[in-house]
């Protein structure tokens, strides 16, 4: 059985949420060192690329303001060269592209009661 959508985007805010905690206070310099960091910060943005691959269509196309496709995709561009993972493009999304997407994905979510 498929979830349905609303499970989908609570994934990703989830996951957005845990990283927005692990990062505070915490520098890129740190990151850079921290392979455990590292490894569960890579973890968290597969499955906000996966949970955005299984968001509907429909609702897709009524969210054209979130780059669905580039987040998607994020798993490619993560992993390079056999199996490495560009730590530095990890940081750069967790910094600078998951607070927009938040901020995008939290209207489409009922409010919780």
């Amino acid at each position: 059985m498929s979830k349905s959508p609303i499970e989908y985007l609570r994934h990703i805010l989830d996951e957005i949420t845990f990283l927005e905690e692990e990062t505070r206070g915490y520098s890129e310099d740190q990151f850079m060192r921290d392979e455990l960091k590292q490894r569960a910060f890579a973890r968290s943005l597969e499955v906000i690329g996966e949970a955005m691959k299984m968001v509907p269509d429909d609702l897709r196309s009524k969210h054209l303001e979130v780059d669905w496709k580039s987040f998607a995709g994020l798993r490619d561009k993560l992993i390079h060269h056999y199996f490495g993972v560009d730590y530095a493009i990890v940081w750069d999304v967790v910094k600078n592209e998951l607070p927009d997407l938040k901020q995008k994905i939290l209207p489409m979510l009922p409010k919780r009661q």
